[in-house]
């Protein structure tokens, strides 16, 4: 009896370690607040929190202070236009780093983001600083700029 219940406790704390899901990781981080904010006045938390595998661009705070505040305001609050920009950074499935190549992937958005590898990598404009930030349901990239749907 005492063994069956050492191997639930430690199943159950095995469990309890499961890894966090994209939302889940990027809060974690602290240095995306800003991405939480806008995907919840977008409505895509519980997408992102889906079964996945999703492959995030994902702009820190630093990267959303480059807007000027009134537009930033502003996209917040438009959530068709804010929901085109925040698909726009997710690519279907998880990339890793090692198997970045450039050229052009379609994202969630609809559009394609051009990946360049010169250099260091880039998506569109944005230099990514930090790469495979692992989750349940997918991989973080971290950029510097927010990226736009053309």
């Amino acid at each position: 009896m005492k063994k069956l219940i050492i191997a639930a406790a430690i199943g159950a704390a095995a469990f309890a370690v499961q890894a966090k899901d994209i939302v889940e990781t990027a809060v974690a981080a602290g240095n995306f607040k800003t991405l939480a904010v806008a995907l919840q006045a977008a409505g895509l938390v519980d997408t992102l929190k889906g079964k996945g595998p999703f492959t995030v661009f994902a702009p820190t705070d630093a990267a959303f202070a480059k807007i000027p505040k009134a537009d930033l305001d502003a996209l917040l609050k438009d959530k068709a236009k804010l929901t085109a920009v925040l698909t726009y950074h997710v690519v279907p499935g998880a990339v890793m780093a090692k198997d970045v190549k450039a050229g052009k992937v379609k994202t969630v958005q609809g559009s394609e983001l051009t990946i360049g590898t010169m250099g260091g990598v880039t998506v569109d404009a944005a230099k990514v600083t930090a790469t495979d930030i692992v989750a349940s349901n997918g991989v973080i990239h971290v950029i510097d700029s927010v990226v736009l749907p053309k």
